[in-house]
């Protein structure tokens, strides 16, 4: 058996090419660093290791060879041929990668092959739809018929943490990828075409945007609040952050508010989301993991847009009764962080309040809008995070008097 795993990276490597060749797939990598390319050619085989606090675990993939991103025709034949596909190239990265999907499948067509199902492990909202619509803007009349007929675009939740490897981490071996021991790997189980194919940890689950607003509005957000709120106290890891009483309370309550609102609106049991908040929650402790603030916060303005982590999340919150108080101290704190990194801006409510009107898309008014900037004004006037704790306390008090 063959597959194809499109991008060498943290995650191509780091996870799920892992995962095919740990369920008897011989893996070829695309990848456009030449280095790593070279490597994966030469060697056949490369170095993963678990990391957490308490020490580490070394294994090797194996068999694995690559083909460079470049060369259109060895990637076609590579798709061509393969019996199940995965991309892990980056959302801004999916539309260059669109001319090879298109000629591979095209010659997998011409040789008469059966069904391919691309597993999609990008950050990026609907990427089934967005990699569907792209490819077919490539593709002819008939091979989108076709493509409909023979092709499952197979969207997936990423929950295994991998940071930018360092020099240290590689310990000599240029190929090593350092990660987390979680290994889980839902799938669309609804989007497969033909039989659903037998790989280790993966989950098949239908609805599947249960398990994308889970790992968007639960994990990612979690982990980009706690990030913002790190950079509030200067502080340089994740794991050091979350050892903060005050953020891990923030993060938690957070999470939590997301977990109400999605157990509310996909009629999921509470408890198995709170459980996931506790596995998240330790994991963020994994020291070893040397994941740093500075990387998990980044590109804010991504993670400030309307259906992302901190906005999407709080909008839910509100659309099932729940007040998102404590999501809107991560917000405000993501928005001092976009400030921080603007070209021309300085920390100022009225600089606040465009970055929410462009960039979040909160009308003026609107009980989000003003959530964030109360909540803005404290980071503002200095206050310590146990007093903008408090005030969320208060908030939420006040919501819960509402309601009784």
């Amino acid at each position: 058996m063959k597959a194809v795993m499109y991008g060498g990276g943290n995650i191509g490597r780091g996870f799920i090419g892992m995962l095919f060749s740990q369920s008897g797939y011989e893996v070829t990598f695309v990848d456009v660093a030449e280095a790593v390319v070279r490597e994966l050619q030469e060697k056949g085989e490369y170095p993963l290791r678990y990391v957490a606090s308490h020490g580490c675990e070394d294994l090797v993939v194996k068999p694995v060879t690559a083909v460079n991103g470049n060369d259109m025709d060895a990637v076609a034949a590579s798709i061509a041929e393969c019996d199940i596909m995965a991309t892990a190239v980056g959302a801004r990265i999916l539309k260059f990668i669109v001319p090879n999907l298109a000629a591979g499948l095209r010659k997998r067509w011409a040789e008469g092959r059966g069904p391919l199902n691309i597993i999609i492990c990008e950050n990026l909202m609907d990427a089934n739809r967005v990699l569907e619509g792209m490819l077919k803007e490539q593709l002819t009349e008939e091979e989108c018929m076709l493509f409909d007929e023979q092709v499952g675009l197979v969207e997936a939740s990423i929950g295994r943490m991998v940071p930018v490897q360092t020099e240290e981490m590689k310990d000599g071996e240029p190929l090593r990828v350092c990660v987390e021991q979680y290994g889980f790997l839902p799938v669309d189980q609804a989007a497969f075409k033909g039989e659903v194919p037998a790989i280790k940890n993966m989950i098949p689950f239908e609805p599947f945007d249960f398990f994308i607003k889970r790992k968007l509005y639960i994990h990612n957000m979690g982990h980009a609040s706690c990030a913002y709120l790190g950079d509030l106290l200067g502080l340089t890891y994740i794991s050091e952050a979350i050892d903060q009483d005050e953020i891990y309370i923030i993060v938690r309550n957070a999470m939590e508010e997301s977990a109400a609102a999605l157990s509310g609106k996909y009629h999921v049991p509470l408890e198995e989301v709170m459980k996931h908040i506790s596995d998240l929650l330790y994991r963020f402790t994994n020291a070893a993991l040397k994941d740093t603030c500075r990387r998990v916060g980044g590109d804010p303005g991504r993670k400030l847009s309307p259906q992302d982590r901190l906005i999407g999340s709080a909008g839910l919150a509100l659309s099932q009764g729940v007040v998102p108080a404590y999501t809107a101290i991560g917000a405000a704190a993501g928005v001092w962080r976009y400030i921080e990194e603007a070209e021309g801006m300085e920390q100022g409510l009225q600089q606040a309040e465009q970055v929410l009107a462009e960039v979040s898309e909160l009308e003026p008014g609107a009980e989000l809008r003003e959530l964030i900037l109360n909540m803005y004004r404290l980071i503002l006037k200095g206050k310590s995070l146990g007093e903008i704790r408090r005030a969320a306390d208060a908030v939420k008090a006040e919501s819960l008097k509402d309601v009784v």
